[in-house]
């Protein structure tokens, strides 16, 4: 049962592919006591769309942590990372790699473009609920972050 709710929300950007992941990461994430806006996006480019305010995201908040596949159609995580982080705003949200991969090069690679963690997505549902709220504990409750920013995009 989700506890206080209170305060303002927690906005989180989820760009997986998979709906079906999307939905188990949705539902773990809503089990906690925090006041979460979730939106999924399933492809890099409409990640990159977001985070840039374009087309029918221009009046979307910047997020306060990014779940990312590594995984995508039209642009992948990684090249949705690299633009990220390149960005001087963006660059402060935190990203976490969700993959179902274990691929030690992927994770390095991933780690070079500057992610913030990897995790690979365990099969077991239990394990993958356990896993996103372990996220969303360390990322929301215990590593200080800075609110995104509303206003000053680069041009």
């Amino acid at each position: 049962m989700p506890g206080n709710t209170a305060g303002p929300p927690i906005h989180i950007l989820m760009v997986e592919d998979s709906q079906s992941d999307a939905y188990l990461m949705e539902e773990a994430l809503k089990g906690g006591s925090l006041n979460l806006c979730i939106t999924t996006v399933e492809d890099g480019e409409a990640a990159i769309d977001y985070l840039f305010q374009k087309g029918t995201y221009a009046a979307t908040p910047s997020p306060d942590l990014i779940l990312l596949d590594l995984h995508l159609p039209r642009k992948d995580g990684f090249e949705v990372l690299t633009e990220i982080k390149e960005d001087r705003l963006l660059r402060r949200i935190p990203v976490i790699i969700l993959t179902a991969s274990e691929n030690e090069q992927s994770l390095v690679k991933a780690y070079d473009l500057h992610a913030n963690c990897c995790v690979c997505k365990p099969i077991d549902q239990e394990e993958f609920a356990l896993a996103v709220q372990k996220i969303e504990h360390f990322w929301l409750h215990v590593a200080r972050r800075m609110r995104g920013p509303e206003t000053g995009r680069e041009g």
